[in-house]
């Protein structure tokens, strides 16, 4: 198993090691969702698909807040934050608006949940390299 690889400031330091570590998050939420569907559909209290896929974000977001905890003080994270979870946010309802019209909300949530993060991901790692460069 390889060690993820941290800069100095302790922010992940490839987009590789951002996007894996958020996919393992994201596939970690969607197991523990599916399991929770099972139990519920199984008894009687609800029908397998009804959850909203948009839980399996818990610990993508929690990565993310690391990440902007780690990035330290300034206003170049603020705003590039903003700006990811922005254009994040609307790619995944975009993407969840258009799968829910032919699939279960436990589908089109997770959908957008995953079109979310890689948007989300892709923004923060190069915008906050690009300000930050920008910046001095």
């Amino acid at each position: 198993m390889t060690q993820l690889k941290k800069d100095a400031t302790g922010r992940l330091a490839t987009i590789g090691d951002l996007l894996g570590s958020a996919f393992a998050g994201l596939a970690v939420g969607a197991a523990v969702l599916l399991v929770f569907e099972a139990v519920m559909a199984l008894t009687g209290l609800g029908e397998f698909g009804e959850s909203n896929g948009w839980l399996a974000l818990i610990l993508p977001v929690w990565l993310f807040v690391e990440e902007f905890r780690a990035e330290g003080f300034g206003a170049h994270r603020i705003m590039v934050s903003g700006l990811a979870a922005g254009f994040g946010v609307a790619a995944g309802m975009t993407v969840a608006g258009l799968v829910s019209e032919v699939a279960p909300s436990l589908v089109s949530g997770g959908s957008g949940a995953l079109t979310g993060t890689v948007v989300y991901c892709l923004v923060w790692f190069y915008g906050l390299r690009w300000l930050s460069h920008r910046s001095g």
